[in-house]
Formats: structure tokens, sequence, C-alpha cells
């Protein structure tokens, strides 16, 4: 298998470099090298940037308004943006509702939602989990009656990443409770600006505010923002994860943090010599550094397999599974390297430009929050637990 790019591959990276040493802001890339705090303009300026440049979505076919490329140009590009600091394109509009609208949205949903994804104008997320289903999802109580032509909403969503910026939120929704469960399930596109619906923050660990609880008490939706055929729903749903979860691998950016893992570890002693030439703590980093290759083809084949028009299948939930994993080892080894340097927390030293005193090394001021945070990537998008059970059924027979 030759896992050299091609000459014109090589072109095609030479090109993406180009474009981020010309076009990536240096304030956003130091943001993201540094470990800084993101907001909502952060990720708006990059969209648009690369809007501009016909990139922002970059796994569409030019047909949607995309750049068309294959499964490896879609690689280097998120490896070459992840290595150059560039902050990521939020998911739920290109990466997640925006493949489910082109599917099996009608053609007026398409003409109107797209093109606003595209150019950033519209801020979506995600409503899926409620209090008491998460990976049971399809026990979801979140009720649309229908009245004429509209649904009455009401319900709760929660862990809602960002919906404190949104202007829509695509949601799963109960329209008959007489069927089996996965059966009566509808996906809705809701206008966030609706009467009846409420955001409440919830504050993480680390004292950030990055995801929220949602309520729709007798929200008016319009059946023209149903997403296909009602009670179908649950079909959209399982489309729609084959492509989070294969975005969630990340391999982009775990190469990056594996570079700066390394770097820290350089700096950091351990009895008189660098902690990278402790034998155990080196066997920890090469271990990652071997899984992470594994992740890398993995993700290469199901990507190569959605550009085929196949979708993610069950390979996804591996990448899930794994790359969550290696995203935890990462933030763990960051933790052990700094030592008692990642215990004191400082959210104030986050903020881009802070010149107040740090306690221990620059490079240790998000390891804490990047710790914490990450304890929840082996749970959202589906946990683990229930990737493995996708596996063993679907994949191996079981």
């Amino acid at each position: 298998m030759d896992l050299e790019f091609t000459p014109e591959e090589k072109s095609f990276r030479d090109e993406v470099r180009a474009f981020l040493r010309k076009a990536l802001p240096k304030d956003l890339s130091d943001k993201v090298m540094q470990g800084k705090r993101l907001e909502k303009g952060d990720y708006v300026r990059w969209h648009k940037i690369l809007y501009k440049q016909g990139w922002v979505a970059h796994t569409w076919p030019k047909s949607a308004g995309g750049p068309g490329w294959n499964a490896t140009q879609q690689y280097i590009f998120e490896e070459e943006c992840a290595d150059a600091g560039a902050p990521p394109v939020l998911p739920f509009g290109p990466r997640m509702v925006a493949p489910v609208i082109m599917k099996f949205g009608s053609p007026e949903q398409q003409q109107h939602f797209l093109p606003r994804i595209l150019s950033g104008e519209d801020w979506w997320c995600q409503g899926y989990s409620e209090p008491g289903s998460g990976s049971d999802l399809a026990s979801l109580k979140t009720k649309a009656e229908l009245k004429g032509d509209k649904y009455i909403v009401n319900g709760q969503k929660t862990w809602t990443t960002l919906a404190q910026h949104a202007d829509w939120i695509f949601c799963l929704v109960r329209t008959a409770s007489d069927v089996r469960a996965q059966e009566g399930i509808s996906f809705l596109l809701i206008d966030m600006k609706s009467k009846g619906v409420t955001v409440r923050p919830i504050i993480m660990l680390d004292g950030e505010h990055e995801i929220n609880e949602v309520w729709f008490e007798n929200v008016e939706v319009p059946v023209a923002n149903r997403v296909g055929e009602e009670n179908k729903g649950w079909t959209y749903a399982k489309y729609l994860l084959g492509h989070e979860r294969t975005g969630n691998a990340g391999v982009g950016y775990c190469k990056r943090w594996l570079k700066q893992l390394k770097q820290v570890a350089m700096t950091q002693q351990s009895n008189g010599k660098p902690l990278l030439e402790d034998t155990r703590f080196r066997d920890k980093v090469a271990q990652v550094e071997i899984d992470l290759m594994a992740l890398e083809l993995t993700n290469l084949r199901v990507i190569a397999a959605d550009a085929e028009k196949k979708g993610p299948g069950p390979e996804a939930s591996m990448l899930k599974v794994k790359g969550t994993e290696i995203q935890q080892a990462l933030t763990e080894l960051f933790m052990q390297a700094l030592g008692h340097h990642a215990l004191p927390w400082q959210p104030a030293a986050l903020d881009y430009g802070y010149d107040g005193e740090v306690a221990g090394p620059e490079h240790g001021v998000s390891a804490t929050g990047d710790y914490f945070n990450y304890r929840k990537a082996s749970i959202y998008a589906g946990s683990n637990e229930i990737q493995r059970n996708i596996i063993s059924k679907m994949m191996l027979g079981l």
C-alpha cells in the first residue's frame, strides 16, 4: 500500500499551505496554538475567510457549493488547517445538518438553508439529547403536535453546544407515541428566535459556558420546516450521526497536540533529563502515536467511502471510539508532563492578550481545562459503549 502523496496531491498541499500563510490571521492562530479562549467572532471570521476562498464546506460536492474535493484533498486540507492553528469550522451546519438537507430535504429547503450555511449567515446547534434520553436517544420525549400547517413543540433539550449563539436548531421530536419508539420521531428545523424558545446556560467544570439547556413551550414550527417524512426522523438522525462521528475522530488536531506534547515533554525535567527521555513516559507517548497512525488510515477509508456516496457506516463508530480515546489520552499526558504546574487553574489567563502572572509555564494554562473538557468526548455523539454495540452487531455479527 503506497502511503505517499502523488505529485498532484503534494501540489495541492502546497496550495493549501500557501493559502493558510496568507489568509489565516496571526491572532487567530496564536489563540489556537496557545490554548486561548475562542469567541463567536473568531469562528465567524475564519468561516467567512474560507467562504470567500470557496473552501468552507470542503466535504460538499460542487453542485451544492463546495469545492468538490476527493477524500485525499479533504484529508490534506483538514490536516494542514490543524497544523497551522486554524480555528475549527463548527460542524453543526456544514458537516451535520447540511448533509441531511442535501439528501433528504426538499428543493425549497436546500435552496434556502444551504447557501446560508455556506456563507455563515446562520449559526446552527443540535437538539438531540434530553434529560434521561442521551445514549438511549429513541426514548426522547420532546413532543410535536400537528395543528393545521404547523407543529406545536413542547419539551427540553440538553447539553446543546453553543446554543447561546445559534440562529437555528435541528431537532428530533416525538410525533407519534403509538408505534415503536424509533418510528415515531420526526426531524424539524426550528428558528431559535421563535416565541417560546428559552436557552439556559450550563456552566462546566472548567467554568466555561459551552453547553446549554433549550426549552420549548408551545413553539410553532411550520410543517415546511420538517425534513423528509413525518415519523422517519430516526433514519435521518442516524445518517447525521454517521457524519458527526466521522468528524469526531479529529486526526489533524490530535497530530498537532501530539507535536505540542513532545515539545512540552522536552522542556520538562525528570531526574535531571528531559521527560521525553524517561522510558515509561516515552512509551505512553509512543503508544498514542501508533494508535493515531492507525486511526488516520481508518479515517481515510471512511472518507473515501463517503465520497463514493456510500455514506458513513459502522466504521464511523470505530473512528468515534478511538478518536475520543486518543484525545483523552493526550490531555492526560499533557497533565502528567506539566506535573504540579497543571494544578493551578486560571480562567482569566485564557483571554488573548492577558498580561498577568501565570502559575507555571505558558503552555500549561489550558491543560486543566482541556483535561476536564475532553472527559465528555467519549459520551457525546453516542457514548463509546453504544458505539461498541454498533460495531459488534453491524461489523462482527454478534
